[in-house]
């Protein structure tokens, strides 16, 4: 136990902020940079190739399944044919979500650049954005609002604690929580990896027995790929929830 005790875990602050160099740039921001152009690259050389009929190499393979997957499993279930106009947008939201996220577990970076709170928020507001000017373009203005904040058969009495309550759900909760979701998850999983890794590096330096550490580092393995699972859930999540949004404000439920 006292091992144990002695093992240095670092505090957060060490393992989430960085200094910055010109112009505030720093890891977070390169990471950022990294899932921008990786998201362009992949579907640039992915979709130059129009006129092959069957895809073929690494980059022109994952393009298409990138696209049939949002296409199929996002849009089709959600928000049905009307929703294929927002396939690209939706398609990037998803790879650069994932591209941010899949660098936990990429050696030396390891960090999720979405256990920060800045672009999750950003992405969550150009979420809100659009599913409001969506609704304000499909229903017009006095229509959406009323048919946001008035649930259909609510009794006349009780609207006015329901109208509240639906004002704070559609145009606060939504994004503070797309937001959160993303941003939590993420910083979550990366405390823990690095838990388990200052665990193992402590273990391993004061020669603990062979029964201790074959454990600890099996774990910090496993843990390693529930996180390329989470990465991923964390991209389709909140690339979903963006669709469900957009689609409630196309077709109201009344």
């Amino acid at each position: 136990m006292n091992l144990l005790l002695a093992v240095d875990v670092p505090p957060i602050s060490n393992v989430t902020i960085w200094g910055a160099g010109p112009l505030g740039f720093n890891k977070t921001a390169a990471i950022y940079l990294f899932a921008a152009v990786a998201t362009m690259l992949l579907f640039y050389f992915g979709t130059r190739r129009k006129d092959a009929l069957v895809p073929s190499g690494i980059l022109q393979n994952s393009a298409e399944s990138g696209v049939g997957f949002v296409r199929n499993q996002i849009i089709m279930q959600t928000m049905g044919t009307d929703g294929l106009k927002y396939l690209p947008y939706l398609t990037a939201l998803f790879f650069f979500i994932f591209f941010s996220n899949i660098t936990e577990i990429i050696p030396f970076v390891q960090f999720p650049a979405n256990a920060r709170f800045g672009m999750p928020l950003a992405l969550a507001l150009i979420t809100w954005v659009i599913y409001n000017v969506v609704g304000v373009v499909k229903q017009g203005p006095l229509h959406y609002v009323k048919n946001s904040l008035i649930p259909p058969g609510v009794p006349k009495p009780i609207l006015i604690l329901v109208i509240p309550i639906e004002f704070v759900s559609t145009f606060i909760v939504r994004p503070f929580s797309l937001m959160v979701r993303l941003f939590a998850n993420m910083l979550a999983g990366h405390l823990i990896l690095v838990t388990f890794a200052a665990l193992c590096a402590g273990l391993w330096a004061a020669k603990v027995t062979v029964v201790i550490m074959p454990f600890s580092f099996a774990l910090l393995v496993a843990m390693t790929g529930f996180e390329i699972l989470v990465a991923f859930l964390q991209a389709f999540i909140f690339t979903i929830l963006t669709a469900v949004y957009i689609d409630s404000s196309m077709h109201p439920s009344h």
